[in-house]
């Protein structure tokens, strides 16, 4: 099922492919491993993905393309996670991730009533902490989450066939 569901939602090879902000992977796009939809490529895109997707740069998919080259795993997922910040969502995610370090470096938030170079500097720091840190633990749980569930749906499949062979033996004339 798991497997099912993700090549339903995830994007095909050409598509990726034809996307021009990945267009300098070139030849690299062709290993068939980066397409590969099983729970050890899964689980390894959903970090990648969702730790990339909390790194405060510009171009967060094309750091998520190419550790997902470099680890082999789900190009596709991976790609797509990092739009977890997108838009409408990056001011309240690295607000929170930046409230976070504050408080992991125990330094009290800081609005000045005007904004500087050199304050935005100083700002930093903490919003890379947090932003580290909830990348790290986030993705860390999206890679259990999907091993998890993954080795639920194989376990529960083994326990049908096993049921369905019980029964049909059951059913057997002697």
């Amino acid at each position: 099922m798991p497997k099912r569901l993700f090549r339903k939602y995830l994007p095909s090879p050409e598509r990726i492919r034809e996307n021009k902000s990945l267009s300098f992977l070139g030849a690299v796009l062709g290993d068939p491993n980066l397409w590969h939809v099983n729970r050890h490529s899964l689980a390894g895109a959903a970090f990648i993905g969702i730790f990339t997707a909390f790194l405060p740069i510009p171009m967060q998919m094309v750091v998520a393309a190419v550790l997902a080259v470099k680890f082999k795993c789900n190009l596709p997922l991976s790609v797509l996670l990092v739009w977890i910040t997108n838009p409408f969502t990056i001011a309240p995610v690295f607000y929170f991730t930046y409230r976070l370090g504050v408080a992991l470096m125990g330094m009290p938030p800081h609005v000045p009533d005007h904004v500087t170079f050199v304050w935005l500097l100083e700002q930093l720091g903490p919003l890379w902490l947090g932003s580290l840190l909830s990348g790290l633990l986030l993705g860390a749980t999206a890679w259990g989450a999907i091993k998890l569930v993954w080795r639920v749906s194989v376990v529960r499949k083994w326990q049908q066939r096993l049921a369905a062979r019980r029964q049909r033996d059951a059913n057997r004339p002697s």
